[in-house]
């Protein structure tokens, strides 16, 4: 189960916060092999002043449409896939929402399956068969 949590200055209409999750969610979908129904996600708009980001790093030029997206999930994915996931999510957003590649980082944090609990005091991934996860 990933969970993804989305940092971005507010402004955005109702249906642009909508494409963007879709399209953070189809491209873990289709590249970083995650079942459709797994989607938790938190959106956080923010005033200005409290997304600070330099829109000069790494040389590359950052706007005010700049989101930040951080995803944490279980470890085990190959260095390729990560890559994939970047352009493919890249190109889904420049595709619904007209925004520039420059303005997406994205972070991902890697932990285990037994740390995650999706209720009834259990470590879901370790005492639910996997079947189930789908």
């Amino acid at each position: 189960m990933p969970l993804v949590e989305i940092d971005l200055l507010e402004g955005r209409s109702e249906a642009e916060l909508d494409a963007i999750s879709d399209a953070v969610h189809e491209a873990m979908v289709e590249v970083l092999d995650v079942p459709r129904r797994d989607r938790f996600q938190l959106i956080t708009e923010r005033p200005p002043g409290l997304l600070r980001f330099d829109p000069n790093y790494l040389d590359i030029d950052r706007d005010k449409g700049f989101l930040l997206i951080r995803i944490t999930l279980a470890a085990g994915r190959p260095t390729e896939a990560k890559q994939a996931f970047y352009r493919r999510l890249a190109e889904l957003l420049a595709e619904r929402t007209a925004m520039r590649a420059e303005d997406l980082a994205v972070v991902m944090v890697e932990n285990e399956r037994e740390d995650w609990s999706f209720g009834r005091g259990q470590a879901s991934y370790l005492e639910l068969p996997r079947d189930a996860w789908r």
